[in-house]
């Protein structure tokens, strides 16, 4: 290791311009040298060798004790030069918690700053707080212990939330907050946790969603888009992920792939089909079965397509939504069916035998009987897929001369 290297002298003069940094940066009000200060897990160089000088000279405590400008930072810096030699020393959990003790001390300094100066800082130091909890959990779990840091992060940061809830500037900083917290409570599974926050953010009278930078709020529109899809509430998911997608930065692909993870499930439960030049451009081959399933109303392939991703769309949270697709599958094949009856003869069109759905589903090897086919058909006309009646005696479903099929509404995802 570098600091093995390391002359007392040399590690006394970083850990010194260490010092002088963070205490210019502060009376100078310059938030850009404060980002480079807490961003641990960047593993910059001018980060890497403070953290060598700290392992060297052991004692920061009595370099920081020589100048009152340092001394009066004592309680967020001196937890700082512990969390950075403990990651340096790859103790993350350690380092974990020593940082949160920093990020404590900081946020009660920014409590007391007029301005909004620091805000940059405080993302900054949100998001360290999230990434070593994150890392310093996967350590306790390595080595059989209970992963406890990252719901820790979560209290924490409910603090500097609110903290930023307050009148004045600071408030636009709450929705960079509300995002790490909504990625802190998906990743633990405790998303129940993100209403309270959402509450605040959509009905509190101290924010205006207009306020907040762009980028915060295609993070938010993305999380709270698939809040709404768990909630299959498939109207709201479709206009928060829309959002999402319309405002996303065209360069950042990765980000445009999330969201239409949880976007196309949402189209397709509304009946808009995505094209294959989409799913391509973005990885998303996983739904090109799915697609072409629902064009042709073919339920063997549709299920065969959910049984090949079960794992990944059950990760994704998609999967119900997807498996809910059959009744369009069941509406495309009877819509199949009739425009066929209609080219034999056009006075018959409209009334469909039961047995001959049975016929259609036996050849593409799904084996139902007619009571089953038939409670299909009842459902089917009772969502509003098709538009006629059961005549039960007959064993005929007796389709609408009007609008047999109503379409179902939404906006087209672009490609």
């Amino acid at each position: 290791m570098a600091s093995a290297y390391l002359s007392m002298g040399e590690a006394h003069r970083r850990i010194t311009d260490f010092l002088n940094r963070f205490s210019d940066a502060v009376s100078s009000q310059d938030a850009k040298s404060l980002c480079l200060i807490f961003s641990i897990s960047s593993n910059s160089s001018f980060l890497l060798s403070l953290s060598d000088a700290l392992i060297t000279f052991q004692d920061a405590s009595r370099v920081m004790r020589q100048a009152d400008r340092y001394s009066q930072y004592a309680d967020i810096l001196l937890p700082l030069f512990r969390a950075l030699q403990s990651y340096r020393l790859k103790n993350l959990v350690e380092s974990y918690q020593a940082f949160e003790k920093a990020a404590n001390a900081f946020t009660q300094e920014f409590r007391n700053w007029e301005s909004a100066w620091a805000l940059e800082a405080l993302y900054v130091i949100a998001y360290e707080t999230r990434i070593l909890a994150e890392r310093a959990d996967r350590e306790l779990a390595s080595n059989g212990k209970t992963p406890e840091k990252l719901k820790g992060a979560g209290s924490f940061l409910m603090k500097v939330f609110g903290v930023l809830a307050g009148k004045g500037s600071k408030r636009v900083g709450a929705l960079y907050v509300t995002c790490q917290l909504f990625k802190i409570y998906f990743n633990l599974g405790t998303v129940h946790l993100c209403k309270s926050v959402t509450r605040s953010i959509e009905t509190a009278r101290i924010f205006d969603f207009k306020e907040f930078p762009l980028r915060d709020k295609v993070t938010y529109m993305y999380y709270t888009g698939r809040l709404e899809v768990y909630n299959e509430n498939f109207s709201a998911a479709d206009h928060k992920l829309s959002y999402a997608l319309s405002h996303c930065n065209p360069r950042k692909e990765r980000n445009i792939r999330m969201i239409l993870k949880y976007l196309i499930p949402v189209k397709l439960s509304i009946g808009i089909l995505p094209k294959t030049t989409l799913l391509e451009k973005y990885n998303l081959t996983e739904y090109n079965n799915i697609v072409l399933a629902l064009r042709r109303g073919d339920l063997r392939l549709l299920r065969c397509a959910l049984q090949e991703h079960e794992d990944q769309f059950l990760r994704s949270g998609v999967y119900l939504v997807l498996e809910k697709l059959e009744l369009q599958v069941y509406q495309r094949l009877l819509k199949k069916i009739y425009i066929i009856q209609k080219q034999k003869d056009q006075n018959k069109a409209h009334q469909i035998k039961l047995d001959l759905i049975v016929r259609a589903l036996k050849w593409l090897e799904i084996d139902m009987d007619v009571d089953e086919v038939e409670c299909i058909m009842s459902i089917l006309i009772y969502k509003n897929f098709v538009k006629g009646y059961f005549a039960h005696k007959s064993k005929v479903v007796v389709l609408s001369k009007q609008d047999p099929f109503p379409r179902l509404t939404g906006k087209a995802v672009n490609s």
